[in-house]
């Protein structure tokens, strides 16, 4: 297994539309693996091939407290979205250290294949729903800044790019 880079906001890759994946072969597995291993390497619940600058329809979850229950979402789809919804306070390993709200449905069914090709329906609620929702978006190319006002969007954009340059001017002198 390996950690994977991480593209932060604004990298333009983090727009791009992700394509279906066409089989869970030994590829697919492999990365799977991989980006489960990064995502609990940066304390994250959920993480898009998007956001690794792999462009296919893939997700991998886990919200549970223990760590122990990885899901994996391949080509996934919302087929139903209740129609409450609420305002939660998100975050994004793309976008570290920024954390605002967002209304997101409050429940989803989601069809989807899992890690190992079987077609299945997952009944989100919670954590879960807020986290599949979150984590299709970056496979339509959408960041959840994007549901911000453009002015908190702009402060956010600028103090990213501050941080890339400072981090790479740190690099240059190691």
């Amino acid at each position: 297994m390996a950690l994977l880079p991480i593209l932060t906001y604004p990298d333009p890759r983090l727009h791009t539309v992700a394509q279906p994946v066409q089989a869970v072969d030994a590829r697919i597995k492999q990365l799977i693996a991989d980006m489960f291993e990064t995502m609990y390497d940066m304390n994250g619940i959920g993480l898009a091939a998007t956001q690794i600058n792999v462009h296919e329809r893939l997700v991998v979850i886990d919200v549970s407290e223990g760590r122990d229950q990885p899901q994996v979402f391949i080509n996934p789809e919302i087929v139903w979205a209740s129609p409450e919804t609420k305002i939660n306070e998100e975050g994004c390993l793309s976008v570290p250290g920024i954390y605002d709200g967002v209304e997101r449905h409050e429940r989803v069914h989601v069809r989807a294949l899992d890690g190992e090709g079987q077609s299945r329906v997952v009944e989100c609620e919670g954590l879960l729903s807020i986290c599949i929702q979150h984590e299709m978006d970056h496979l339509m190319g959408k960041v959840f800044v994007e549901y911000l006002s453009p002015l908190k969007r702009n402060r956010i954009k600028t103090k990213m790019q501050k941080l890339q340059r400072e981090n790479q001017r740190e690099g240059a002198r190691a």
